[in-house]
């Protein structure tokens, strides 16, 4: 599994993480197997949410025991996001993922309480060694510009956001605003919401045709082309082992020149939107 740095200042981490939006609502034993498969193939950078019921439940259990070699991620809700509110609420995940800490944490999206006082709440965390980096997730330029202004360069570890082949709005701005400030991208729900291309679509066929010449699988090159920058991360969620091992071997597939050229042109990425897309 190919790594790089995570943000400016962070560790080397998987370039192909685990999400885990929905992974409470199947059969817990299948769930906590994906995730212990994906573990086991390099897939150790692990995402979560306080918003994601008890996904967290899932994974304290998929990690017992391997703590260590997991990079674990979860997020603040922004009515949460008030200075106390935040240090509660990464307490109770603490609890609910059964660790003593984060290696990052998140304000899932901007909300009505001060950056200021978020950024005072992580910066508090992690003199407590509660955290060890934070960021932000659904952060638009303009949201990153005050954040910054806040928090100073450096600080700000990742933009978690919407990116995936039908949705590269981000690659306007935001991107070049993370790779210009240090600043992971992680890209969520890398497959799109139930609309990964149809082999029968013009992109479709695209995926497929370099899908086999490299002996890969058409959601694998996706993963590749969303993770072809060295500032790029992605989190796709499993339901199955088998389905977690499918997107580990993503990790170690390098495409052509030629063939992000071509991924380009079947799925332009339109033009600036006028706000950032999100789920």
């Amino acid at each position: 599994m190919r790594q790089q740095k995570f943000g400016k200042n962070g560790p080397p981490v998987s370039v192909i993480g685990q999400g885990t939006w929905y992974i409470d609502r199947g059969d817990r034993k299948t769930a906590v197997a994906a995730l212990r498969r994906g573990i086991d193939l390099g897939m150790t950078h692990i995402d979560t949410a306080e918003m994601y019921g008890d996904a967290e439940l899932v994974v304290a259990e998929a990690i017992a025991g391997r703590r260590d070699d997991i990079f674990l991620v979860s997020k603040v809700l922004p009515s949460n996001a008030s200075r106390r509110g935040t240090i509660v609420a990464c307490e109770r995940s603490l609890a609910r993922l059964k660790t003593d800490r984060l290696d990052c944490y998140l304000l899932h999206w901007r909300g009505s309480y001060p950056l200021a006082e978020t950024v005072a709440a992580f910066e508090q965390l992690v003199g407590e060694g509660k955290i060890r980096s934070w960021g932000v997730s659904n952060f638009d330029v303009d949201d990153l510009d005050e954040l910054l202004e806040v928090a100073g360069e450096g600080e700000i570890a990742c933009n978690q956001v919407l990116y995936h082949l039908g949705q590269r709005a981000i690659e306007h701005a935001v991107m070049p605003w993370c790779k210009q400030h240090g600043t992971a991208v992680v890209a969520y729900s890398p497959f799109g919401h139930n609309e990964f291309p149809s082999p029968r679509s013009r992109g479709g066929e695209v995926l497929e045709r370099i899908a086999e010449a490299h002996g890969a699988s058409p959601r694998q090159v996706a993963l590749a082309f969303l993770t072809r920058e060295p500032f790029v991360f992605a989190i796709p969620k499993a339901s199955t082992p088998e389905h977690a091992a499918e997107n580990a071997a993503a990790g170690d597939l390098v495409l052509t020149r030629d063939e992000i050229a071509a991924i380009d042109k079947a799925f332009p990425r339109g033009p600036k939107p006028r706000s950032l897309p999100m789920l």
